[in-house]
């Protein structure tokens, strides 16, 4: 249960999630990158089963791993036992929209799109104005979401698809509120969740009004600047 006494939604899919998940690659080198330069410690929302956490601790560097589904933590505790770097991760269970206090951190990043569980203006706010708490004077916010486009919701709307063998996941695309629902159904357990996004200029808004400086937005993990594509990866300042 998170901290708003909801059940988390990976809760049932925990043991598939790894499976689920395998081909998403992309970002590992990238949020590596950004922990050591910060040298650390690095506050992770969302840390789910430690696919971001275990490479960061690997290059030595300490790691606070926030996540609302207690299943979820217990398979990151397992991974970082089998890596050797247990001692280098803080597993809590927590909100993503009100994480607990904790020591100042001189980065906070939250990978693999996790903001679209923030379903309003007032969501993303209070969960980046708590952020902006935890960050030391000058510390980074690094995050990535997307937008999708009118064809992806046209050719994906209501279909199961099969994202991994055995896997499979369903989107239901409310376009006008822009929402979605997306199901996933495996042998192991399904659930759905409730997702939403918003647009590029409106990420940049909401965090200049919690205190941040837009330091860049990427198109991808290359570090090449965005420019109108999908996926964009947040990095700001806080002031």
């Amino acid at each position: 249960m998170s901290e708003h006494g909801e059940p988390s939604p990976y809760d049932p899919i925990a043991a598939l999630y790894d499976r689920w998940n395998r081909s998403v690659v992309e970002d590992i080198g990238f949020y590596v990158e950004e922990a050591v330069a910060s040298r650390g410690p690095v506050l992770e929302l969302g840390v789910g089963t430690g696919r971001i956490a275990v490479p960061i601790a690997l290059t030595g560097v300490r790691v606070i791993g926030l996540d609302s589904s207690a299943p979820m933590l217990e398979l990151c505790r397992e991974r970082a036992r089998s890596a050797g770097v247990a001692d280098l991760i803080d597993l809590r269970l927590g909100d993503l929209r009100d994480p607990p206090p904790t020591e100042t951190v001189p980065l906070v990043i939250s990978p693999f799109r996790t903001f679209l569980h923030l379903l309003s203006d007032d969501e993303r706010l209070l969960t980046l104005t708590r952020i902006h708490s935890l960050l030391q004077p000058g510390g980074r916010l690094v995050f990535d979401i997307f937008v999708p486009t009118e064809l992806d919701v046209t050719v994906t709307h209501g279909l199961w698809i099969e994202r991994e063998p055995g896997i499979e996941e369903r989107a239901d695309w409310n376009w006008p509120e822009r929402t979605l629902v997306l199901r996933v159904r495996g042998d192991e357990g399904e659930t759905q969740m409730h997702l939403a996004w918003i647009a590029a200029q409106e990420w940049e808004e909401l965090l200049e009004r919690a205190g941040f400086v837009l330091r860049a937005c990427y198109g991808w993990f290359d570090r090449q600047p965005h420019s109108g594509d999908e996926d964009m990866v947040f990095v700001a300042l806080r002031k």
